[in-house]
């Protein structure tokens, strides 16, 4: 049985248009990824839910994932999570794209997440990341935070962040920061290895 078939109660939502997607089965999709099939079948559920037609674009996506952080601005730092994905020619993400990028920044091994951190941060997709690339990230992390962050966030926190931090990132101070750069500096610091394994993406 598909995941379209046994999760096909979903009500409509009309954050969702277009026509209706059907992903692979859940043990094909196991195979894929770092969930089992009765993980992928809960995911399903709540993803159908929200989405009935298999898909979302990035207004959706960020729709579902303002639910997550109801006292912040979570629009900024979702439209970089949603960018992640190589799906930009048709502007949608469906189930098995979701799942993939859950799977390798939640469960991926080291590498596997130190890539995705690196794609959040490349906006462009270019191979680099600038300085503003990454204080645009590191404000919509803050953003995301709103006033429950404790102790409150200085006014000018992100930008300060990045001042402290990008020079040592930009080893040969060509002001870009390359997949090398940033694989070496999360190396010397355990407490960066620690935050990668829990996805913990505030550089």
């Amino acid at each position: 049985m598909s995941l379209e078939e046994e999760c096909d109660d979903a009500g409509s939502n009309s954050w969702c248009p277009g026509a209706r997607y059907r992903p692979e089965p859940p043990a094909a999709l196991a195979r894929a990824s770092h969930f089992t099939q009765h993980e992928i079948k809960l995911m399903y559920r709540g993803f159908k839910q929200e989405c009935p037609t298999g898909v979302v674009d990035e207004e959706a996506f960020k729709h579902i994932f303002s639910q997550f952080f109801p006292l912040g601005d979570a629009s900024q730092y979702a439209h970089f999570v949603f960018n992640t994905v190589k799906h930009k020619q048709r502007g949608k993400l469906n189930f098995e794209e979701f799942l993939g990028t859950l799977s390798l920044a939640g469960r991926g091994s080291r590498a596997e997440k130190l890539s995705w951190v690196f794609a959040l941060y490349d906006a462009d997709g270019d191979g680099r990341i600038s300085r503003a690339e990454m204080l645009a990230v590191v404000r919509a992390v803050h953003g995301l935070l709103g006033p429950a962050a404790r102790p409150p966030l200085p006014r000018h926190a992100a930008e300060d962040l990045v001042d402290r931090i990008f020079h040592l990132m930009d080893t040969n101070a060509d002001g870009v920061v390359t997949p090398d750069e940033l694989a070496r500096w999360i190396a010397r610091d355990p407490a960066l290895l620690s935050s990668l394994d829990t996805l913990d993406t505030v550089l």
